[in-house]
């Protein structure tokens, strides 16, 4: 069965569960009409299924390689990338000033949902784009923006953001890479990027690189850190692409998945490049660009469970192994599909990304709502969201690629059957943008520097699901309520404590906020179905099957520092 984008799905979240229809009522995003809400979605589909989805084993396969000092990218990329670029998709939330079509970032993200279950390697450049162009309307200069941001909404330039060297990977502040005033508004950069996906390709245009790097006499650490536009080719008076700039890909990595996105080893030779934003400011600019990004790549993530999912249920759907009887009937298929563990693992699939699916877009819709309202509660509402959306649509998506494999059996494990490559593609996910325990940290550190406001308030309407969804499936209801409780004592736990026995609880405590709020999203569902059908089957099993993990992650979440730091590095190394 090939890939079938999940516009109906998303559809159903966008009205039903998450606040979406608030975003749509905004004068911000009125354009966001039902009919063209609808028409983006069927055509992101359309392109999904018919244009993408078809590259995924081939960029696998073939990859992309450099020669001669240029990168050369799989076969049918360029002209993939051409459609993405024509159909207007790299520009859909960026501001008309620019060419941009104005509509609401959560449309952006269920597009690249779409993409990143069709192909994520390709899908990753329009999205490095995006953020590129987030980054320069809140804090390039205008003759920047005049210039750069109407190519790369077209879709005619493209972006990347280059912040690790190897040296400072986590650890920004510890880079090197240098800017030396020109004289003439310019800088010339000096130093080296490693893992900057997307750092050249052949699809024409221009490659323009968000770089960090350092003035002389700086400041030590992150304070002294600004950033700098560099393009490949120096725009010539008119803005075309012009001479080279001193720049170079030294070597694309070997990578164990996505392996038609290249990932650069940079140079920066003397380069050419233009500062954005302040001096020294540029670790402020640059997260624009990643705060965004973050929930981009938890949407990869959800997009490549998406095609695992449908990988493996239309393999157990087909494959004859025995003969088990359906409860009830008395018959079985004879496919693998009746077997209970194979339907335990679909079901389970099924239900893990739709609760992170609902999770990434309601921070999406939290993200337009600050936009279209300055509100701080929205604010709160989406720096909160931001870490669980990232760190809950990787791990779903690692999950789910895994038991897709199981589900394959023995043929999972062969690279023939296309299931290993969705684990392979999707396990970088959470990693980049921010390790999954760094937005675990970030999540009980400076987003509860509140006290714990912003989860309170997000508590308080999740509990008002349980409430409409009490007089009709009491049950589910009750045992929602239960864990929600939970979570607010630990909550106001948490806030208590020194921040290095948040840390060391902080991945279990993100794992069981990201499980209830699965369960809110489940049980919305639900009560929007009209308390029958396989929406509230499905929200049945989340919360009877899944939401009980969050106990022992709670545990986890209060058990402390001291045990951790008991056991010595030597000892771990006996």
């Amino acid at each position: 069965m090939p890939y079938r984008a999940p516009a109906d799905e998303i559809r159903f979240i966008l009205d039903h569960v998450v606040r979406f229809p608030e975003v749509a009522a905004t004068d911000r995003f009125a354009e966001a009409t039902p009919d063209t809400v609808s028409a983006i979605l069927a055509e992101a589909a359309k392109l999904s299924d018919g244009v993408l989805a078809p590259l995924q084993r081939v960029g696998d396969t073939h990859g992309a390689i450099l020669e001669d000092g240029a990168v050369r990218t799989a076969p049918g990329f360029a002209d993939a990338y051409a459609q993405i670029a024509a159909g207007g998709w790299v520009g859909l939330a960026g501001n008309p000033e620019h060419g941009g079509m104005g509509l609401p970032f959560t449309l952006a993200a269920a597009v690249n949902d779409m993409m990143s279950g069709a192909a994520l390697a390709l899908g990753l450049n329009p999205l490095l784009t995006q953020g590129q162009i987030e980054t320069l309307e809140a804090h390039a200069s205008p003759e920047l923006k005049a210039l750069y941001l109407p190519k790369l909404m077209s879709g005619a330039w493209t972006g990347t953001m280059n912040l690790t060297e190897p040296q400072a990977g986590s650890d920004v502040g510890a880079l090197t890479t240098r800017a030396v005033p020109n004289g003439d508004g310019t800088y010339a950069l000096t130093g080296q990027k490693i893992y900057i996906s997307w750092g050249d390709h052949d699809f024409g245009g221009n490659v323009c690189h968000l770089v960090l790097a350092r003035l002389p006499d700086a400041p030590r650490g992150t304070r002294g850190i600004s950033l700098f536009l560099v393009p490949k080719f120096l725009p010539d008076e008119d803005g075309n692409p012009g001479p080279a700039n001193a720049l170079r890909v030294v070597s694309l990595e070997h990578k164990l998945g996505l392996h038609a996105s290249p990932t650069c080893l940079m140079a920066f030779e003397g380069a050419t490049g233009w500062l954005v934003g302040a001096e020294n400011a540029g670790m402020t600019a640059m997260f624009t660009m990643m705060n965004n990004a973050r929930v981009q790549v938890g949407l990869q993530g959800i997009g490549a469970a998406e095609g695992a999912f449908q990988h493996a249920l239309a393999f157990a759907m087909d494959r004859k192994q025995g003969r088990t009887p359906v409860e009830g009937t008395g018959k079985g298929s004879g496919t693998i599909v009746d077997h209970a563990d194979v339907r335990r693992m679909l079901v389970e699939m099924q239900a893990e990304i739709f609760a992170a699916r609902a999770l990434a877009l309601a921070c999406a819709a939290a993200i337009d709502m600050e936009k279209a309202t300055n509100d701080p509660d929205w604010a709160a509402r989406a720096a909160l969201l931001t870490p669980i959306a990232k760190a809950c649509g990787t791990d779903v998506g690692v999950k789910v690629a895994g038991l897709g494999i199981q589900v394959h059996g023995g043929l999972g494990y062969i690279e023939q059957s296309g299931a290993a490559q969705y684990l392979r593609d999707v396990r970088v996910t959470t990693i980049y943008e921010g390790t999954n325990g760094i937005q675990a940290m970030d999540m009980v550190g400076r987003k509860m520097m509140d006290g714990g406001e912003a989860a309170y308030r997000m508590f308080d309407e999740g509990e008002k699901v349980t409430e409409l969804a009490r007089p009709v499936l009491p049950d589910l209801a009750d045992t929602v309520w239960s864990a929600a409780e939970t979570l607010r004592e630990t909550v106001e736990w948490l806030v208590e404590q020194e921040i290095e026995e948040r840390f060391a609880g902080a991945v279990p405590f993100l794992a069981a906020s990201a499980r209830v709020l699965g369960a809110f999203y489940h049980l919305k569902a639900a009560c929007a179905e009209g308390r029958a059908g396989p929406r509230t089957a499905l929200a049945r099993c989340y919360i009877e099957r899944l939401l009980p993990e969050y106990v022992p992650l709670i545990a986890q979440a209060r058990a402390g520092a001291a045990g951790l730091y008991a056991i010595r590095p030597e000892d771990l190394a006996r």
